[in-house]
């Protein structure tokens, strides 16, 4: 037996070295100029022979290109950086998969970075995806400035924003279509007899879909000569804004008027039903009714009616926005506002007790 301490020691794991252009090449016969060919998709240059040992010798060997040094070097990555301000938020989620979807399509890599509300979050993101040489943006931020995203621009990466615009930037955006899916939400809740119609939204500040979605509820409501009213919440400290809301309710019933609230989005309809459930019971949609934009899971099993947006469509069109102007496309700024869908269900109906059902 040795007297060297060190033959006692367990030999260091083997680590498999990954293969290199250089390796394919000489297994399959070839220079690296023919695999890099074949890499490419120019096939047309290479004899079916050679295809097919390049292929071979691929699999034999596990060999795993390296897409971001190759991109690099073409100039190209195919990375698309993509901005969301609520990855909680089930919208964000719908629009997320349209992105992915699209980009597993058109060949692009999404580079996720969600900012959980937080502006400086926001900033931090946007700075890092610059060293990511990402090709293009896709924004949907609580706060962003204009100035940020104009860096984006400046350096020749297109930037497509989701859902919200932000001030002195202009740039393609995707969204859905506020003015007509709140008209259209309002326009119902008066037709099926509500007497007091109460729009429930989080601050407006940072956010311009909600700022143009309490603007078409408060211009829908004085077109039709109806009763109503706005509430803003914070869904971080939500007391006050549910106590003024139980009284607005209150008041409403003593005067033995119909109450309808509209919430702005899912997580305000989800923040005011759990409330109403706890102050009321479990049969809390006989003493007032909710609807809400959004089409959440828990819609459905609540009953409850929605204005269904079309994100995964919003998610495709961002990145569909981004691949043409990649290709050069030198339009002007596009605003694209998809339509939503009223989804009318018991919570709505004349009679609370009704069974749900989908238009």
């Amino acid at each position: 037996m040795s007297d060297d301490p060190s033959s006692t020691q367990p030999p260091a794991p083997f680590v498999a070295r990954r293969a290199t252009i250089t390796d394919v090449a000489r297994e399959a016969g070839t220079g690296k100029t023919s695999i890099s060919r074949y890499l490419n998709g120019e096939m047309g240059v290479l004899s079916p022979d050679l295809r097919e040992r390049i292929e071979a010798a691929i699999a034999r060997l596990d060999y795993r290109p390296n897409q971001m040094a190759r991109g690099l070097k073409r100039g190209r990555n195919r990375l698309i950086g993509m901005l969301l301000a609520d990855l909680t938020n089930p919208y964000s989620v719908e629009v997320l998969q349209g992105v992915e979807a699209a980009c597993h399509t058109l060949g692009y890599m999404p580079l996720i970075c969600h900012a959980a509300n937080e502006i400086d979050m926001e900033r931090r993101y946007l700075q890092l995806l610059t060293t990511y040489r990402v090709e293009g943006v896709i924004v949907n931020a609580l706060g962003v400035k204009e100035a940020l995203l104009q860096g984006f621009a400046q350096g020749g990466i297109p930037v497509v924003l989701v859902d919200r615009s932000v001030e002195g930037l202009v740039t393609d955006m995707v969204g859905l279509d506020n003015h007509a899916a709140v008209a259209l939400a309002t326009r119902h809740l008066v037709a099926a007899g509500f007497d007091e119609l109460l729009f429930i939204v989080q601050p407006v500040t940072h956010v311009s879909s909600r700022r143009l979605r309490e603007a078409a509820f408060r211009e829908t409501v004085a077109a039709m000569d109806a009763s109503g009213a706005t509430l803003v919440i914070d869904l971080a400290d939500a007391s006050a804004a549910l106590d003024e809301l139980d009284a607005r309710v209150s008041a409403a019933q003593a005067a033995g008027r119909r109450v309808a609230l509209f919430a702005a989005n899912g997580p305000v309809a989800l923040r005011v039903a759990v409330h109403l459930k706890a102050r009321y019971g479990a049969d809390w949609q006989a003493r007032v009714a909710l609807m809400s934009i959004d089409d959440s899971e828990w819609a459905q099993l609540a009953g409850m009616t929605t204005v269904r947006q079309p994100t995964g469509d919003i998610g495709r069109r961002a990145v569909e926005f981004l691949h043409e102007r990649l290709g050069g496309a030198t339009m002007p700024a596009r605003e694209c506002l998809l339509p939503g869908e009223l989804i009318v269900r018991a919570s709505t109906a004349r009679d609370p007790h009704a069974l749900s059902q989908e238009t």
